[in-house]
């Protein structure tokens, strides 16, 4: 039996009561380690992470909270080695897509300990400015945030064991409150082996961060009012969390970020000789591929007007065609596997189910893998999918396939258009690629309502944007309906989640003298 994975709970290291879940290498099948969280005493740690990790950072300034976090990129830098080891051998991701998670996570992290310098040394944010509440401005209501006294809980997503985990945790521990982190068992190690090298060396205070490996039972019933919980994952798991009494009863504050159908979208008056044309195909196959499409914000659909429709199945299929796929190891492979054979065994049942409504046009599971068993690796080549009826089916605009599959859909008109991404219910992104400017702005306005974030190409940033798919830390991630109507990132913005907002109402004199 292979390493029991401990857990970093009460300020100590503690394995879990059972034998554990096997994580596997999803390329070789070989069993890596396991993870267990059986016997854990969650209310007592739970407990010491609010009062001894709570204490001591509401103790320190923003500033010396942005220091800690610097102090943790280093860390994260010292080890990059074996985050990439464990990357490949538990993601069966190639280098460049571990790099997606490993160096996002360490540039979000450094982005937010640059914030904490510009914060100084305040230990809570004014809100806006005075507002006089009557004729004597004597008077008046000063908003302020507050760090939330309470602990910050993540039940991270499978794709980003790295970036999934400082993502939240930057902004939370800035903001003063203390982590708890469950990982998604089927790629915990690489979470797990980054807080242990940061807890190893010492640079937080004891209960500033802790780690859950294995089940996520009992997890929300160890939370309390002044808590907060971010979820990543499925929209029925989203379901089952926004009902517990944690959240129902006793109002646990909640970001959720869930399914999303995607969208790329060609603007009317391109050509299939045009540069945004270009710009859209290198876009959509560079996002069915990247992490084999294992990404929250990956194009699901792709937009294109009616007589572009055939042009760009060709122009699409033609760059998938020359994605290797197989064995990370191997130089000569392009996309790696997915994350595991349950995952192999989702993305083929989302293909069947779009399959009945579309037409294929390129298929990647014809083609051989490159250094690999199919019968044990998680590995799928891209799949292109198209219809020409895009009112007529509603399969396409509410499967998600979590995987390198996307579909290729027609639309007369920028309003017809605009009406089919919103028919995805709500989404974390939408990319535009277009040469006018004033109807990428009015597309960008259409479609905002509906979407998190929307990635404007044209041919002027055509070597300047940073891809449809990437959660830039200055800007917004999250978005509404479907999505999970969560929030996070958008720079400073992310630190609202973890303060609480009061108004202090009292003279000029008291208000003069709340510390600057």
């Amino acid at each position: 039996m292979s390493e029991l994975l401990p857990n970093y709970l009460q300020g100590r290291w503690q394995t879990g009561s059972g034998n554990g879940i096997a994580l596997f290498d999803p390329v070789l099948g070989d069993e890596l380690v396991r993870a267990d969280a059986g016997g854990l005493d969650l209310a007592a740690g739970f407990a010491f992470a609010r009062e001894r990790g709570g204490d001591a950072l509401r103790a320190l300034s923003y500033r010396e909270r942005g220091a800690l976090l610097g102090a943790i990129v280093q860390v994260l830098q010292a080890n990059k080695e074996a985050y990439y080891a464990i990357a490949t051998a538990n993601s069966g991701t190639v280098m460049n897509d571990s790099g997606i998670d490993i160096e996002g996570a360490i540039i979000t992290l450094g982005m937010y300990a640059e914030l904490g310098k510009t914060l100084g040394d305040a230990h809570f944010l004014r809100d806006g400015e005075p507002a006089h509440l009557g004729m004597n401005p004597l008077f008046q209501s000063q908003h302020v945030q507050v760090p939330a006294e309470g602990l910050a809980l993540f039940i991270n997503a499978f794709n980003f064991p790295s970036w999934g985990l400082w993502e939240k945790a930057g902004p939370a521990l800035l903001s003063g409150v203390p982590v708890v982190v469950k990982p998604a068992t089927v790629t915990a190690w690489l979470t797990q082996r980054m807080v242990k090298d940061v807890i190893d060396a010492g640079v937080l205070p004891a209960g500033a961060l802790s780690i859950i490996c294995g089940s996520s039972a009992g997890l929300q019933d160890a939370l309390r009012p002044f808590d907060v919980l971010s979820f990543t994952g499925s929209a029925d798991t989203a379901a089952t969390i926004r009902s517990h009494p944690a959240v129902a009863a006793h109002s646990v504050r909640t970001n959720i970020e869930a399914d999303s159908v995607n969208s790329a979208l060609l603007l009317p008056g391109e050509t299939s000789d045009s540069e945004a044309f270009g710009l859209l195909v290198r876009e959509v196959v560079n996002e069915m591929t990247a992490k084999s499409g294992q990404k929250c914000t990956a194009i699901r659909r792709i937009f294109v007007p009616e007589s572009l429709y055939s042009a760009a199945a060709e122009g699409i299929a033609a760059k998938l065609a020359t994605i290797t796929v197989g064995n990370p190891r191997n130089d000569s492979v392009r996309m790696g596997s997915l994350v595991g054979r349950a995952q192999l065994v989702n993305v083929n049942e989302g293909l069947a189910k779009l399959s009945a409504a579309t037409t294929v046009l390129h298929d990647g599971r014809k083609a051989s893998l490159i250094d690999v068993d199919p019968a044990v690796a998680a590995c799928i080549g891209p799949v292109l999918l198209g219809t020409r009826d895009a009112d007529g089916t509603t399969t396409v605009h509410d499967t998600e396939v979590f995987g390198p599959v996307a579909t290729l859909l027609p639309y007369r008109t920028l309003e017809h258009a605009l009406a089919l991404a919103r028919r995805g219910q709500g989404s974390l992104a939408a990319s535009l690629y277009g040469n006018n400017t004033d109807m990428l702005a009015t597309a960008a306005l259409g479609l905002a309502g509906s979407h998190g974030r929307l990635h404007v190409v044209s041919p002027d940033v055509a070597q300047l944007h940073t891809g449809h798919g990437n959660a830039m830390p200055q800007s917004l991630h999250g978005g509404p309906g479907r999505a999970g109507g969560g929030e996070e990132l958008g720079g400073p913005r992310a630190l609202a989640f973890y303060h609480r907002r009061a108004a202090v109402q009292a003279s000029t004199a008291v208000l003069a003298k709340l510390p600057r």
